[in-house]
């Protein structure tokens, strides 16, 4: 894994089919081993499978897209550092959520330090308080429900994004036309993938 490799992961690509087509097929255990082994791919796949994870759990935390994407960049750092150092590959998801809360609390002191003058009656609090366990639950979730839409067949997974996703919603006509179905069948196909869903997101454990 070189640094250029890590430089392109850090920019918005147009087109990840490829990679997304790699992270649900293989396992994070699989993609650790093939990232160590510097596999640039399973490393594409690695950082498109977990960044909006990253992402949102500065965000919501309060802090703006400007710091998020500093902190993306910093966890991608580590990730990059530590991951032949990961003893077990499977819990790299609960990794990733403490390196980045961690990372949003430094951040959050910092914040905090400017907020106050030396002169200020106000003290500055010693410890900022962790993370709220609500807020990397709702991230935990929100990872389980795209790795869960992104593991189902492509057309299932082209309708529920047009359907659910998609700002504003597109006109049945319009999905229909993309997808090449008729009008008449778009209920019947999106019931059949909300069922595939639930069924998946129940084998992970998800509520």
């Amino acid at each position: 894994m070189c640094a250029s490799s890590l430089s392109a992961e850090l920019e918005p690509r147009a087109s990840r089919s490829v990679e997304e087509n790699v992270a649900a097929a293989w396992t994070d255990t699989r993609l650790v081993r093939e990232c160590v082994r510097g596999n640039e791919e399973a490393w594409a796949a690695l950082i498109d499978k977990y960044k909006r994870l990253i992402f949102s759990i500065p965000i919501k935390c309060g802090l703006s897209s400007d710091v998020a994407n500093d902190i993306f960049q910093g966890v991608c750092l580590e990730l990059l550092s530590q991951l032949p150092k990961l003893r077990e590959p499977r819990a790299l998801p609960k990794w990733i959520m403490q390196v980045t809360s961690h990372k949003c609390l430094r951040q959050k002191r910092h914040n905090q330090r400017l907020e106050y003058t030396d002169d200020s009656d106000e003290p500055i609090d010693s410890e900022v308080p962790p993370v709220a366990e609500g807020i990397l639950r709702e991230a935990q979730e929100e990872q389980s429900l795209r790795q869960a839409i992104t593991g189902m067949p492509p057309r299932c997974r082209q309708l529920v994004e047009m359907l659910f996703f998609e700002e504003p919603a597109r006109p049945y006509k319009e999905i229909a036309q993309e997808l090449g179905i008729a009008v008449g069948s778009i209920g019947f196909i999106r019931q059949r993938c909300l069922d595939r869903l639930k069924k998946r997101l129940s084998e992970t454990g998800f509520r």
